[in-house]
């Protein structure tokens, strides 16, 4: 359905969504999951030659003031200089079928490849106003960074109407916070596709196991703590000025555990810990004997 030509579309730059006029029950912050950018990065790589950019629907969870999105669709649409069409049916039909695999996922606005905000996007976010009311719609401007002198990046907006009689094609986008979070069930998994792709050959590796991901974590763990006691010994040193900020953080995450190394707290959870890597390393060899006995049984 074509949206229609328009007029004009104002970008600001304001640190207080909150304050924006005649907007109700504005979000003050946009938490984005991985599922939702890798869906929507897998949409612009599997763009047209005549697509500048692509759309699509943002799905997730809401409160008075945060927006969380989890997962995304893409929708098609294309974009003249005369008009943008968007097919409002394919949206509603993925929607309904997305509701009945997450009912608690509801439409929490829309996102968009690249930094531009024009005219016609000023009409779509009218169209997700009226999916979303009576919430804002969060406009998620996802930069993939290939463009020459851009970096790659997320924005989220909100949308607000200017004029005595605001018309859908005059609104001002306000950017509202965003940032983007994982659970802890979904670290192995980006792991695993930041090893790939930083390896120099293109072919993915096996997903590594619990007992690994234990060894990286301590092991994440320990060169943390070499840079927390290089950094310490070099202020107590005289050769780097001392953080006023980084001090108070560290003596909030370290003194709090002042009553449980007098108890020798400390000393129980370290013993934990040592028995845990001490079993999970006896684990891996009885494996590999078995693996061993396995093949020499088979020649």
């Amino acid at each position: 359905m074509p949206l229609g030509p328009s007029s004009s579309a104002i970008h600001v730059q304001s640190n207080a969504p909150g304050s924006t006029p005649n907007t109700i029950r504005v979000p003050t912050s946009v938490t984005v999951h991985p599922v939702a950018l890798f869906s929507i990065l897998d949409h612009y790589l599997r763009r047209t030659d005549a697509q500048d950019r692509v759309i699509g629907t943002l799905l997730g969870t809401r409160t008075e003031t945060e927006v969380e999105v989890r997962s995304s669709f893409a929708v098609l649409h294309s974009e003249t200089s005369e008009q943008v069409a968007v097919d409002m049916e394919y949206h509603r039909t993925m929607y309904e079928l997305h509701h009945k695999v997450n009912p608690k996922e509801v439409i929490v606005g829309w996102y968009s490849t690249g930094s531009n905000l024009n005219t016609y996007s000023a009409l779509i976010q009218n169209f997700y106003s009226q999916e979303t009311a009576p919430h804002q719609a969060i406009h998620l401007a996802v930069n993939t960074g290939v463009e020459e002198g851009e970096q790659a990046g997320v924005k989220a907006y909100v949308s607000s109407p200017v004029g005595v009689f605001p018309k859908p094609e005059n609104c001002v986008f306000v950017p509202v916070p965003v940032e983007l979070r994982f659970h802890d069930a979904e670290r192995s998994g980006i792991d695993l596709l930041t090893t790939t792709a930083s390896a120099s050959n293109s072919t993915s590796n096996q997903p590594v196991s619990d007992l690994e991901i234990m060894e990286q974590s301590i092991q994440t763990v320990l060169q943390m703590l070499d840079r927390v006691l290089g950094y310490v010994q070099a202020v107590l040193a005289g050769e780097k000025k001392g953080d006023t900020a980084i001090g108070r953080y560290l003596m909030d995450t370290l003194g709090a555990s002042t009553d449980d190394l007098e108890k020798s707290g400390f000393n129980a959870s370290l013993q934990d810990t040592l028995m845990i890597s001490y079993l999970a390393n006896l684990v891996r060899s009885q494996a590999e004997v078995a693996s061993r006995l396995a093949l020499a049984a088979a020649s």
